[in-house]
């Protein structure tokens, strides 16, 4: 609502307080902010409110920019929010939390000065479900990283194309299996052979070619210029090469080997969704240059299903072309053909036509990591609702499966209690708990 000086500026102006055009009554009595007829004094002096308005609302020059969306005061605090999630009681959290307004005001304002500069990188290595180096940033970078998702993820998810997973709003693993173990189905009821493609690019996230990925943003925000600048920061980073030699691994070369101008950091908010938009330029290619109608992506993983092997190793070479040409990237070794009826490997499991199995190295994996939390629990270093998390997390998992045998494996080898219960019966509700899944 107005303040009464701006309201008799207004009407001494002689503009409508509704619609903001001219004419009307001028007089300032007759246009109290109190006064409930607004609506019909603005049509009786002939105005066309809606459009007015319409019109307004949808002049690019009365929008703010992305930058400006992102570093506003709400799309921070939501960021600030979204990134301390389940993490409240992190040392980095709880002390970015304790000033809060003044870190949020500064981050506010490097964004507007444009004087943002990326924090360093904690670099560590993961195992699961390869080895792996991720560059981990501190919370108040990764807040400006979930401003920026905040405001930029769904204009990029809306331009994918809809059988792409991985980093997608219920769009994971078992979504990208159930896809393609549905249209595996669906082709074996088919008269005639159906063959598979399966592909795979190599070190995707360390071979990410820099300029290709800018240029795709310049196409998708054009006139974004503040928008861009961010993204710049954030992907060519001054101080830490992510990049790797072609067929070269994070632990085979020394970090004074790494590149600048390719790659992208895993851990990163950012680095998921450009993930997606960087291989989105291959989708589109596989959809509409190709033709292929089935078709399958979880991130750097894509399978294609064609009753021609000739056609799908056509498919094979076009593809690796486009990777090559355009996106600078490769195929690795694991490029295969085979039957459908056969199984294909994907995202974990081994699928069939009419059901899946998980491969055995994820039967491995899971077995192992059993074995693990039940003497972790024995030893009294976990509760019970950390067993019972894991635990439903690898039976929601084998739900979709079938993994009769290691459902009996479970069943003879994994059982949960305290060291010091060793000789006394295993409690009822953690036996009943335990058998009771299946």
């Amino acid at each position: 609502m107005e303040a009464a000086g701006d309201t008799e500026q207004t009407a001494q102006a002689g503009r409508c307080l509704l619609c903001g055009q001219r004419g009307g009554d001028p007089d300032p009595a007759a246009w109290r902010p109190q006064r409930k007829d607004l609506a019909e004094e603005c049509h009786n002096a002939g105005h066309n409110y809606d459009n007015t308005r319409r019109n307004e609302d949808m002049d690019p020059r009365n929008q703010p920019s992305l930058l400006e969306r992102i570093y506003s005061w709400e799309n921070l605090l939501d960021a600030y929010h979204e990134a301390a999630s389940e993490k409240w009681y992190r040392n980095d959290v709880t002390a970015f939390a304790a000033n809060l307004e003044e870190n949020l005001i500064s981050i506010q304002n490097d964004l507007i000065w444009h004087t943002y500069k990326v924090g360093r990188y904690r670099q560590f290595y993961v195992h699961e479900p390869k080895k792996r180096l991720v560059m981990a940033l501190g919370f108040r970078d990764r807040v400006v990283q979930w401003a920026i998702y905040l405001q930029t993820n769904q204009h990029l998810d809306n331009g994918m194309i809809y059988h792409s997973y991985g980093c997608r709003v219920g769009k994971g693993t078992t979504r990208a299996a159930d896809r393609l173990q549905y249209w595996c189905t669906l082709v074996d009821r088919k008269p005639g052979k159906w063959y598979y493609l399966k592909l795979d690019v190599s070190k995707y996230f360390y071979r990410v070619d820099h300029r290709v990925l800018l240029d795709i943003l310049r196409r998708k925000f054009p006139n974004e210029d503040g928008y861009l600048w961010l993204m710049e920061t954030i992907i060519n980073c001054d101080h830490t090469p992510f990049g790797l030699p072609p067929g070269k691994s994070a632990d085979e070369i020394p970090p004074s080997e790494r590149l600048f101008e390719v790659g992208m950091p895993i851990g990163n908010l950012t680095s998921q969704l450009l993930a997606n938009v960087c291989l989105n330029e291959l989708d589109q290619y596989i959809k509409h240059e190709l033709k292929a109608h089935f078709y399958d992506r979880y991130m750097d993983d894509m399978a294609l299903l064609y009753p021609d092997a000739a056609t799908l190793n056509r498919w094979r070479v076009a593809i690796e072309k486009y990777l090559n040409e355009v996106l600078h990237l490769e195929l690795n070794s694991k490029t295969t053909i085979g039957l459908v009826k056969h199984g294909i490997t994907f995202v974990g499991c081994r699928i069939y036509p009419g059901y899946r199995k998980p491969t055995a190295q994820s039967v491995k994996k899971m077995k192992a990591r059993m074995r693990y939390i039940a003497k972790e629990y024995e030893a009294g270093l976990i509760d019970f609702d950390a067993v019972d998390a894991t635990m439903q997390s690898y039976f929601g998992l084998m739900g979709h499966c079938s993994t009769h045998g290691l459902q009996k494996w479970i069943e003879k080898n994994i059982i949960f209690k305290r060291k010091e219960m060793a000789d006394i019966e295993l409690p009822q509700e953690v036996t009943q708990w335990e058998l009771n899944q299946f």
